[in-house]
């Protein structure tokens, strides 16, 4: 079968339009390869401690959650150190409605976050543990909303951080 002139320009017309329609079209969403690089590299902007040395772990819970942040060789006294203080700081922050530590490493947009952000003095207690190979940061509230919000923002951080995040399951909590 033999192409008209007609046709062979039209043809061409039509693969110009696919291809700068290719080249406007907005870039395909990252990969969660890509986003977890993101998220550890604005993360060592924010956490003083190494991520490479330290393992963070999430439990929900029917009230909120925890969230644990311990060395992987607990006597990694630095790290240890410097986990302690990072969540003792967080938890000030927190208290106030200061969630820019996590906004800068997640975005503003992360699940949870706004309702967090938003929640009035005494309807998110936030508490600081010290444990033996790091720190950890309590959430409770008697608020639904809050509570889910605490638990769509661990899972989250959980799809952040990758390999270097754990679920510990709390089936007895929920």
């Amino acid at each position: 079968m033999k192409l008209s002139n007609e046709d062979v320009k039209l043809l061409c017309c039509a693969v110009l339009i696919i291809l700068v329609m290719g080249l406007l079209s907005p870039p395909a969403p990252a990969d969660d390869n890509v986003r977890q690089t993101e998220v550890a590299a604005r993360g060592a902007k924010v956490m003083p401690f190494s991520l490479a040395q330290t393992h963070h772990q999430f439990s929900k819970t029917a009230t909120g959650g925890i969230q644990r942040v311990i060395a992987r060789d607990d006597l990694n006294l630095e790290q240890v150190w410097l986990i302690r203080q990072h969540l003792e700081q967080l938890a000030e922050s927190f208290k106030h409605g200061d969630f820019s530590g996590p906004e800068f490493i997640h975005g503003t947009d992360m699940p949870g976050m706004a309702m967090l952000r938003s929640a009035k003095p005494g309807q998110l207690q936030i508490d600081y543990v010290a444990e033996a190979a790091g720190a950890s940061l309590s959430f409770r509230s008697s608020d639904p909303q809050l509570i889910q919000a605490v638990h769509d923002w661990f899972d989250a951080q959980l799809h952040d951080h990758g390999h270097d995040a754990m679920d510990m399951h709390c089936p007895h909590h929920r």
